[in-house]
């Protein structure tokens, strides 16, 4: 087979999308298995000497370039490189192709349809816009949980006999991992509850704070709260929260963390918390699952899919419900940490890239010989 992956997101993003792409990528061209396959993107990754990539870079200049890029060079370019299929795993095309090469487009999650509130407003226009039509011309369309999978079918029902649900896998860097050192560079000197992920309203961080400051007030005892990631959009609600927090002096916000540093923050907590009010996956769960770290999440979504019967699970609406699951994972006892922690890890070795890769691919090579 010979396959072409719309790989934009390894040059212009660093959240959930951009972890897929790598990772789906990495896994591909472990494999000996004789397929082809090609990389369009915005820049040349020179580490990738093994892999054809066609640099396509993206500009604002002309005005209207990026979606000349998008519905006319790239297609173009494709249909000279005589592939059998185009991945799209950002959800947003692939666009003007003919039909005897198949599109596959990934769809992570629907919230710009279901929840249009949490996006800005262009996002969400986009996503009303094309969104139909490339489903409606997608030959495949694979989604990242069985919750999207049903969402997708709730939504757009005529993709119901052509979807497929590849849950997805964790780094091999997520495993227990101990840097005391590391913990004090970042000004950690207290137990600590973490959260990890851009900062947008869907993240529900507000509720966390609130449920923060009723823990602390209640239990009198020292934990700070750690918060890894970048603003992202429509974050005026936080900011006014953190800003007159009761508790500010123990909240510490990280901005954007290195990938390789996020294992020894997510073993070195607590607890991870992750309040979101709808997820397609929700990878940072299986991140800090796989570290051996008690996770608190909500009991919503796609979330009970990575959680399993190990998860802490909570009413993300409700104060008292997060502050509830907090009091009870700050008072187990060491020997009650070892053994949730086998059992978080246990329950992540359930998920794995190569799993996903192999369905991946099989999937495409029914498809490529229909």
């Amino acid at each position: 087979m010979k396959i072409a992956i719309l790989a934009d997101a390894l040059d212009n993003q660093n959240a959930g999308v951009h972890v897929y792409t790598k990772s789906l990528i990495q896994e591909l061209l472990k494999r000996n298995d004789g397929h082809e396959y090609i990389l369009v993107r915005q820049k040349k990754d020179n580490a990738l000497s093994h892999v054809q990539q066609i640099v396509i870079p993206n500009t604002s200049l002309p005005i209207g370039f990026a979606s000349l890029r998008l519905f006319f060079i790239i297609p173009y370019i494709l249909r000279k490189q005589g592939v059998d299929a185009v991945f799209e795993p950002a959800h947003f095309g692939p666009f003007n192709l003919p039909k005897k090469v198949k599109r596959i487009t990934f769809i992570h999650d629907l919230t710009p349809i279901i929840f249009p509130e949490y996006h800005r407003w262009h996002s969400q226009m986009l996503q009303k816009i094309f969104l139909k039509r490339i489903l409606k011309n997608a030959h495949l369309i694979f989604t990242n949980s069985n919750n999207t999978s049903k969402d997708l079918e709730q939504y757009y029902p005529f993709t119901k006999d052509k979807n497929k649900t590849l849950l997805l896998g964790k780094g091999s860097r997520f495993i227990p991992s101990q840097n005391t050192d590391l913990i004090l560079d970042y000004g950690i000197t207290l137990p600590y509850f973490l959260s990890v992920g851009t900062i947008e309203p869907r993240k529900n961080l507000v509720n966390l704070l609130k449920a923060y400051a009723v823990f602390m007030k209640e239990t009198k005892t020292p934990y700070m709260l750690i918060i890894a990631g970048g603003l992202g959009w429509k974050t005026e609600g936080f900011e006014k929260e953190w800003a007159t927090h009761p508790y500010r002096k123990y909240i510490l916000i990280l901005g954007y963390v290195k990938e390789e540093e996020l294992p020894i923050l997510y073993s070195h907590a607590n607890a991870f918390m992750y309040l979101s009010l709808y997820e397609g996956f929700g990878l940072p769960v299986l991140e800090a699952l796989a570290c051996g770290t008690d996770v608190i999440c909500s009991n919503t979504s796609s979330l009970p899919e990575v959680g399993g019967t190990v998860a802490h699970y909570c009413n993300p609406q409700s104060i008292n419900d997060i502050k509830q699951q907090m009091i009870k994972v700050s008072q187990f006892s060491l020997n009650q940490q070892k053994i949730n922690s086998q059992k978080n890890i246990e329950q992540a070795r359930l998920f794995s890239w190569e799993k996903h890769v192999n369905s991946f691919l099989d999937t495409i090579q029914v498809l490529i010989s229909e």
